[in-house]
């Protein structure tokens, strides 16, 4: 009997137990494995530190695997507050099915928020 599991992204976290990390200088909030709902109050800290940065702010998805709404709805909420600060939120790296969650929530249409598009891989 073949087993069901996710796909495994290629990177691996740094930190396993934080899937949503944030470094400073500049500031970037990185998504890493899989987000659901069971995972939301492990990225709370870092989504609370991403509110406090002074300057705009980049979320890396490039290692995100696999999302639910629930993240989607944390960074919009983060996307606002930075908004009415004077900021912005860049996303990068989404994979397309990330990519399709972030236009399915409507977080592309937050003022503010800019998603950048990962160009298609080369035909071969």
């Amino acid at each position: 009997m073949q087993s069901l599991q996710r796909a495994r992204p290629e990177r691996v976290c740094a930190n396993v137990r934080r899937i949503v990390s944030l470094t400073d200088n500049p500031p970037v909030l990185r998504c890493c494995g899989d987000e659901d709902r069971s995972t939301q109050s492990l990225r709370r800290p870092a989504l609370s530190r991403a509110l406090a940065v002074d300057d705009d702010l980049v979320v890396d998805l490039s290692d995100l695997a696999f999302a639910d709404a629930s993240l989607m709805v944390d960074l919009a909420m983060v996307a606002r507050r930075l908004r009415k600060s004077g900021r912005q939120m860049r996303m990068r790296g989404a994979s397309p099915t990330i990519h399709t969650l972030i236009e399915m929530v409507g977080l592309h249409r937050l003022q503010g928020v800019y998603v950048e598009i990962a160009p298609a891989p080369a035909a071969g």
